[in-house]
């Protein structure tokens, strides 16, 4: 059976082109969570951060899998901002659907901070996932219908965290 994760790491096209490509990954879709605005819109989203849906297959890659390349896909030490992206809407949040989900994210963001690696303490979210309000069409797949459309998102070869033998998955 397949899981789902919750995350937001900025500007969700970015995100969702590279997620999409990972070992695993099922589906992926880009919309709204986290916030106070019943039926999110790109217009009207409040206080809700832009984030992804990822349903993954838990046979081919895990949760853990899963956020280490979060974290190398983004810069999780600058709040509520991802390149020119400013704002609360671009917010680092990790949003659990479970209490394994959320002891995995946990775990994980003491690892990168412990690692040294990042340039600065992790300030990304732990919060329990609530309403994920789908976005507009025109924002589902947008880097794949616009190539050379904006993100603010690529893969840092040096941000890895190092594994460990008792690391969760």
């Amino acid at each position: 059976m397949n899981e789902r994760a919750v995350l937001a790491g900025g500007c969700f096209w970015g995100m969702e082109d590279l997620f999409r490509k990972q070992p695993g990954v099922v589906a992926t879709r880009v919309g709204y969570t986290g916030g106070d605005v019943p039926n999110a819109t790109y217009r009207n989203h409040g206080q809700h951060a832009e984030a992804i849906e990822v349903i993954f297959d838990p046979s081919q890659t895990n949760f853990r899998k899963l956020l280490e390349f979060f974290f190398q896909v983004h810069d999780p030490t600058t709040p509520n901002r991802q390149g020119n992206d400013i704002g609360s809407s671009y917010r680092s949040a990790i949003y659990y659907t479970n209490d394994d989900q959320k002891r995995v994210a946990i775990e994980t963001i003491a690892d990168v901070d412990a690692s040294g690696i990042w340039p600065g303490q992790v300030v990304t979210e732990v919060e329990p996932a609530g309403d994920f309000w789908e976005a507009e069409p025109e924002h589902q797949d947008y880097l794949l219908r616009n190539p050379n459309g904006y993100t603010c998102h690529f893969l840092r070869p040096d941000w890895v965290l190092p594994q460990r033998p008792e690391a969760s998955q």
